[in-house]
């Protein structure tokens, strides 16, 4: 139903200032409206399958290169290249550590999957049932239930695909780092490569696969159509809830447990094989980091596409059109082929040969990308949109929106995930003061280190928040709530990129605790540490990246779910929320409480599981007779095994929080309420997210450097380190935990709502409680505030 008349773009006074014009355009047919689409619909259909399929490719020839650096020596006879006899042993030490933690990480994985395919069937079920009975029918809860199990399983894959090519890589990048810096630098970049490229192809190939099968059913009937396609943002982020809740808890029980009953009780180095829980840490490195922090990135690309594809399916300009309708998967297929061209500047052009040129190289990548993908989302806007078409706004009026104008949506997103990622480097790097700041705290003692940490934690929120407030303004200025979307997929348009640098951060990490328990030398150490130190930044700017996209993306959805609950697909018709509305304002504050409660749970089950741990590693040096002398064998397998039932059990009530706190909420409270909680959630909860993810890598990088001799005076085994080991067990699970998982809550929390939103709006459904308590205080019929 359009509105009687079109309204002029609401920033038409700024853009005539730019000398630009914006007239009312005259009414437009689809066949006029598709005339000035520059690119065919098959070619934007090839485009999009050319990004996918290079994206593989790019990603099987990386694999192939790191399969070359060869670790067993059983593999190279005596022959040339062959290792000398006398490092043999070494090698086939590095060889064994690899298959520990490759089985380690293989088992919890398995055993994790198993509970995320009851949860799926679950789920699948409580979709149908309750989406079928409303407006929407049966046909769409089918559909809806198919796109959640197909977003289910991507996330599976995308996840599993991580862990193996960081099980892979750790053992092949310590390895070439006994060579040089370089040689160990691109191995452990290689890995990351092939984890980036691997999963933005599987998640794009995917998503449009799923896009042209539903299609052959729903035929124009798009609007119903993407709201069914909305449920594979829904399953690519509940699992990756539990990956990066169940994943976090095993990681930094282990790593907790070991650090304090290691450094600080036995006075031993970090992944000292004597130590019982060094396997079960390095484990956790691959199970959280990577297989969490790729289903994490592959829902936020998800639930933006979906996002974007939701409000342009209610855009006659943009529906009308098969090339403007795939323009967001169109942005991540672009994205694909200018991050491959990055990544050649640090694995072929310019790699980093020495300490002091890691950190520069990896920034460097964020840099290059943002500036090539600039230029091609570009032209990509200006040849797959209409020069000139019109889009509904929250207010229900149609403004006149140009091409160039989404175009500036995407970029502000694109430049924001820069500023982001900038931020959190300068804030996290123990290159820069803030970090430096902190390590100098430690010598006071672990309380001044503590205070120092979370007054960074809080100051590196500012300016990502001013960022995110600007890219927002921007896009709804441009086109509305599908420029908000845009936004999000700016920042995610150079998701292969940010997944690279994230996951080359665990691999180095891993690669250093290799060379630490095969005992390799202290020069191999070194560098792997100096790889590592740059992981923990680039891994801190992986987060960022995710943090804001989920911002941006919550609030797309949370425009979508509005449109689709108030006003039950009728555009056209303004939507407007009063925050005074005591049922609006009773969900605003139960919203924003909700990322403290999952906080504490999350932090709780940490602790319990790092007891657990330190217990039974005391228990080990206490009992194993010459364990301490080194030579006793630990029992590796006990902590591996007291890790992967902690987080199982502990992953579930947070889980269950997140997913059954919109639907529960919107069906007893209404969708009034529900139109409080979610914006509550966001709003705490991305800035919490950035300041726990910051102050946890604000002390790791503090405690490193101290150890690698930064702080004079104060080297390893000093009371200014033990005191920085202690800030670095605290932001252990802030910054691995729930930190990243906080993300996952406002954006799953997002979409549950716009899939549920029939259910919602539905007066047999939405608001019974509510109802019932107003029917009994005789105000049934009162009116709602507006």
């Amino acid at each position: 139903s359009e509105p009687s008349s079109r309204t002029k773009h609401p920033n038409r006074k700024y853009r005539q200032k730019m000398a630009h014009t914006v007239s009312p355009p005259a009414a437009s047919t689809p066949a006029e409206v598709a005339s000035v689409v520059l690119l065919p619909e098959n070619y934007a259909n090839i485009c999009i399958i050319l990004g996918a399929v290079a994206g593989a490719l790019f990603a099987l020839y990386n694999t192939y290169v790191v399969a070359r650096i060869r670790v067993n020596p059983d593999d190279w006879g005596h022959g040339e290249g062959a290792p000398l006899q006398k490092e043999r042993p070494v090698y086939k030490k590095v060889h064994e550590l690899m298959t520990y933690i490759s089985d380690g990480a293989t088992a919890f994985l398995f055993a994790e999957y198993r509970f995320m395919f009851l949860f799926v069937l679950g789920m699948s079920g409580v979709i149908l049932l309750l989406i079928g009975p409303t407006i929407e029918g049966w046909d769409a809860a089918i559909f809806s239930t198919a796109a959640f199990i197909l977003g289910a399983v991507t996330s599976v894959a995308s996840g599993w695909i991580g862990m193996r090519i960081a099980v892979f890589t750790n053992g092949r990048t310590t390895v070439m780092a006994a060579k040089g810096y370089a040689d160990g630098f691109v191995t452990a970049f290689r890995g990351g490569i092939v984890m980036g490229f691997a999963l933005t192809s599987l998640g794009l190939i995917n998503l449009w696969l799923g896009v042209v099968a539903f299609k052959m059913y729903f035929g124009k009937d798009q609007i119903r159509m993407f709201g069914c396609i909305a449920a594979y943002g829904l399953g690519g982020s509940s699992i990756a809830l539990f990956g990066r809740v169940g994943g976090g808890i095993f990681t930094k029980a282990a790593d907790v447990g070991a650090d304090l009953v290691g450094k600080i009780e036995k006075n031993i180095p970090e992944d000292d094989p004597r130590n019982p829980g060094v396997i079960a840490d390095c484990i956790g490195d691959n199970v959280g980091d990577i297989a969490g922090m790729g289903a994490d990135l592959f829902g936020s690309f998800a639930e933006s596409s979906c996002a974007a594809l939701v409000i342009a399916s209610c855009d006659p300009g943009l529906a009308s059109n098969w090339s403007s309708m795939m323009y967001p998967l169109l942005i991540t297929s672009t994205g694909i082929f200018t991050c491959i061209v990055s990544t050649l500047v640090a694995t072929n052009i310019s790699p980093a040969r020495s300490k002091a040129e890691i950190e520069p190289c990896l920034k460097q990548q964020l840099m290059v990308s943002t500036v090539l993908s600039t230029v091609t989302l570009l032209v990509m806007s200006l040849v797959c949109l209409p020069s000139t078409f019109n889009m509904y706004f929250m207010n229900g009026q149609q403004y006149q929106v140009k091409n160039w104008y989404c175009f500036i949506a995407v970029a502000g997103g694109l430049w924001a995930g820069l500023a982001i990622g900038y931020i959190t480097e300068y804030f996290t790097s123990n290159q820069y003061t803030p970090v430096r700041e902190v390590a100098e705290a430690c010598t006071t003692g672990a309380a001044t280190n503590v205070i120092y940490g979370l007054a960074l934690g809080y100051k590196s929120a500012i300016i990502p928040c001013i960022a995110l407030a600007l890219c927002i303004w921007i896009g709804y200025n441009m086109c509305g709530v599908f420029g908000i979307a845009l936004g999000a997929l700016g920042i995610l348009s150079t998701m292969s990129i940010a997944l690279t640098i994230d996951a080359y951060g665990p691999i180095s990490d891993n690669a250093g605790g290799i060379a630490e328990m095969a005992e390799m030398g202290e020069e191999v150490r070194t560098r792997t540490d100096a790889l590592d130190a740059a992981g923990n930044t680039t891994a801190a700017i992986g987060k960022g990246y995710a943090i804001g996209s989920a911002a941006l993306v919550s609030l797309a959805l949370y425009g979508a779910f509005l449109t689709r609950a108030y006003t039950e697909n009728n555009f056209g018709k303004p939507v407007h929320v009063n925050v005074i509305d005591p049922r609006t304002f009773f969900g605003l504050l139960i919203g924003a409480m909700l990322p403290y409660w999952f906080s504490a749970l999350t932090m709780k089950s940490v602790g319990t599981a790092a007891m657990a741990m330190v217990r039974e590693i005391q228990r080990q040096f206490r009992t194993i007779h010459g364990l301490m002398e080194g030579t006793a064998k630990p029992e590796y397998d006990n902590c591996v095994k007291i890790a992967t039932e902690a987080s199982l059990k502990e992953m579930i009530p947070p889980g269950c929080l997140v997913v059954l706190s919109p639907i529960v909420f919107g069906i007893f409270f209404g969708k009034e309420a529900l139109a409080g909680l979610l914006p509550g959630a966001m709003t705490s909860g991305v800035q919490m997210a950035i300041s726990a993810s910051n102050t946890g890598g604000a002390w790791d990088n503090a405690k490193k450097y101290i150890e690698s001799g930064g702080l004079a005076g104060h080297a390893k085994g000093s009371e200014a380190h033990k005191a920085a080991v202690c800030g670095d067990t605290i932001g252990d699970p802030m910054k691995d935990t729930y930190g990243p998982a906080l993300n996952i809550l406002v954006k799953l929390m997002a979409i549950i709502s716009v899939v549920f939103a029939p259910v919602v709006a539905d007066k047999q459904f939405g608001g019974l409680l509510f109802d019932q308590l107003l029917s009994a205080w005789g105000q049934k019929d009162a009116p709602a505030m507006d």
